[in-house]
């Protein structure tokens, strides 16, 4: 299995439907998302290579169609316990602290029956809005 492709493009499909994705797209939408986490064990189980820089992305919501397209800027491999500050806070989603970060992603992960720990290998993407037309 591949993810989804849209207009040739990778697809970036944020948070889980019904909801959430509708929340994290309006903050990229709205310029103060510029930064995702993932687990990088999903790259391997859906034989996906990492994004890479310059790569762009459709930005998809709960129906599968394109909202947006992103343009990475950065990718890093770093374990849970690794992620900065920076990192967290560009994610945009409102945590006032690492902690609230950690916290907040713990329990998403959990909730999609993939707990984390400090050592879980995750790829923490950052990317820019690309204007339409």
């Amino acid at each position: 299995m591949v993810w989804p492709r849209v207009g040739g493009m990778r697809a970036l499909e944020l948070g889980t439907p019904n909801g959430v994705r509708a929340r994290l797209n309006a903050l990229v939408l709205a310029g103060r998302k510029t930064a995702t986490t993932g687990l990088l064990a999903e790259y391997a189980e859906e034989t996906e290579g990492l994004e890479y820089v310059g790569e762009r992305l459709a930005l998809l919501d709960d129906d599968g169609l394109a909202v947006a397209t992103v343009e990475i800027t950065g990718v890093t491999v770093r374990t849970f316990a690794e992620v900065p500050w920076e990192h967290a806070a560009a994610e945009g989603e409102g945590d006032t602290s690492l902690e609230e970060w950690r916290v907040g992603h713990r329990s998403f992960w959990e909730g999609i029956g993939t707990p984390v720990d400090d050592d879980t290998p995750l790829v923490c993407l950052t990317f820019r809005l690309v204007p339409p037309g």
